[in-house]
């Protein structure tokens, strides 16, 4: 049975946490975080996002979305739609968010128990614990 190629993004204001399911679609795997100079500039990290996409054959987009902790919707959520609505014309590709409250910190926890420097990485390890997620909210239980 074929599984769906999945890839999620922390999208932040001068970086994007990269993550993907692997080639089997069961696991999820790290991949380098995208950085950039300015807020503003997406140019290329749109495409760099695109290579990702067309070298690993993704065909999902899961999008951490920043909530406050009381759920509502902040600047930063509004801009991660934004950064969705370019993704979309962009690829042709669905992108669905999912909830990334939180995800830092697990991110953060999950460096620290490693054993690993977070210089780099923390943001794909959020994106990591993104897909994690959505992953689990979506696939239905096992018997």
């Amino acid at each position: 049975m074929a599984t769906e190629q999945i890839l999620a993004l922390d999208f932040g204001a001068k970086s994007v946490g990269v993550a993907a399911t692997d080639g089997l679609g069961l696991t999820v795997v790290t991949l380098p975080t995208i950085f950039r100079e300015r807020e503003t500039k997406l140019r290329r990290t749109l495409s760099a996002i695109e290579r990702i996409i067309e070298e690993r054959g993704i065909r999902r987009i899961v999008l951490g979305l920043p909530l406050h902790m009381d759920g509502r919707e902040g600047e930063r959520s509004a801009k991660t739609r934004e950064f969705a609505d370019m993704l979309r014309q962009r690829t042709g590709l669905p992108v669905e968010f999912q909830d990334e409250r939180l995800t830092t910190e697990e991110a953060l926890d999950i460096l620290k128990t490693t054993g690993q420097d977070g210089a780099g990485r923390l943001d794909s390890v959020a994106a990591a614990v993104i897909l994690e997620d959505y992953l689990s909210d979506t696939r239905p239980p096992e018997d």
